[in-house]
């Protein structure tokens, strides 16, 4: 079977659909272009931590929890994180709805058993494509060109 016919079509539109709405949102803000870079390299990020194996996730996992400081500070974190998801609860839930449809491509790729790499790429290329349709989608309605017609 081609690997065409394997890819997840509907999870790679799901992903570029809702990482374009990021990128709209985002450029709704007017950010510097460190703060791009930020969020590029979190949405690599996000996608490598899907696509790499349990066993080094546990062992990066372990490495973290090794000492009680270390897990009062994880615990310190994930508090004050659940304060920012009640305090702003429309970021929280866009971002919730990013993070599913990066896991449900994530998914989709282990059922149609794709190479870790291939998935990586694929899933990466889907949503930084996204994120700059989505912020080029927002400059081509919000200028000044087509607000004259």
């Amino acid at each position: 079977m081609s690997i065409l016919k394997r890819v997840p079509w509907v999870s790679l539109a799901v992903v570029l659909l809702s990482y374009s709405t990021l990128g709209w949102v985002i450029s709704e803000t007017h950010p510097p272009m460190f703060v791009w870079s930020a969020i590029v390299a979190a949405i690599l990020l996000l996608i490598l931590s899907l696509t790499t194996p349990w066993p080094k996730v546990t062992y990066y996992y372990t490495l973290v929890f090794e000492s009680n400081v270390r897990a009062f500070g994880i615990a310190v974190l994930a508090a004050f994180l659940f304060f920012i998801m009640l305090a702003w609860f429309r970021i929280f839930l866009d971002t919730l709805l990013i993070i599913s449809a990066t896991i449900l491509l994530s998914i989709d790729f282990q059922i149609a058993d794709l190479k870790r790499k291939t998935a990586f790429w694929s899933a990466s290329i889907a949503s930084l494509t996204g994120l700059v349709f989505g912020a080029l989608v927002y400059k081509l309605v919000n200028s000044e060109i087509l607000l004259k017609f």
